[in-house]
């Protein structure tokens, strides 16, 4: 069975979508055969890797028992369940369905077997979406950028992981927390670190991602950063967490 991990953070910019693309990756490189689930309506983890405006085998419908959607192949290792726009009126159409928590856990029970690592790219909201990753996950890791507002908005989600443990999924945990976009010659961002390492001291990853240009320029043509720009340091940041994560959560 997969393992699956849940990315979330309901603050917008602070790299989520970047981590789980370019984890994906790092994953399928490391021959683990890896899913992606885009639940953001923004598709931009979609768009990310060539699929704007795929409108078959969406989670979308997947979510409104439309279908089972089968997984696209990106490479030998990495396939991707894709979003469409439709998916932001999904908390509305889906209000009145019983155990609407539990419908992303019903489909990923269909379609997982075949993988290793499930990864889910959560909305940056608290909503639904969000709600059913959690509750079909085994561990949430939460990308922190690098400034003071950010830190502030941990305790929420902290909070929702504690409620969905006790009532929907019991072995779900916290994963690990990492930093994002961090500068150490920036004075805030180094005390941030400090912050979040003595804060989150049993969970917080040695690896930060550091801020790189080609991590948001790979986006625009539609590729990961290994592809990119290889030598990079993100494509180095994200090598040495994805082996991190690998280690502290599948040993």
């Amino acid at each position: 069975m997969a393992k699956t991990f849940a990315f979330c953070n309901h603050k917008g910019g602070v790299g989520k979508t970047t981590s789980v693309v370019n984890l994906g990756v790092g994953f399928s490189r490391r021959k683990k055969k890896t899913l992606l689930v885009d639940l953001d309506p923004q598709s931009n983890l979609s768009q990310s890797l060539g699929l704007d405006g795929h409108t078959e085998n969406n989670i979308y419908g997947g979510l409104k028992n439309e279908y089972v959607p089968k997984p696209i192949t990106i490479n030998k290792n990495l396939s991707i369940i894709p979003a469409v726009l439709d998916l932001s009126g999904a908390e509305m159409e889906l209000a009145a369905v019983p155990a609407r928590e539990l419908l992303l856990k019903d489909i990923l029970s269909k379609v997982d077997k075949d993988f290793d690592v499930v990864l889910l790219d959560c909305p940056p909201s608290l909503g639904l979406l969000t709600l059913n990753a959690l509750a079909a996950s085994d561990s949430v890791i939460i990308p922190v950028q690098s400034e003071y507002l950010a830190v502030h908005g941990l305790k929420k989600i902290m909070e929702m992981i504690d409620i969905v443990k006790a009532r929907l999924n019991p072995k779900l945990h916290l994963g690990g927390l990492f930093l994002t976009q961090y500068d150490n010659r920036k004075v805030l961002n180094r005390d941030i670190k400090e912050t979040v390492s003595e804060a989150f001291s049993d969970y917080i990853y040695d690896t930060v991602i550091r801020n790189n240009i080609a991590l948001a320029e790979a986006p625009v043509v539609q590729e990961d950063i290994y592809s990119y720009k290889k030598d990079s340091t993100g494509a180095k940041d994200y090598a040495a967490l994805t082996k991190e994560i690998l280690h502290k959560n599948m040993a």
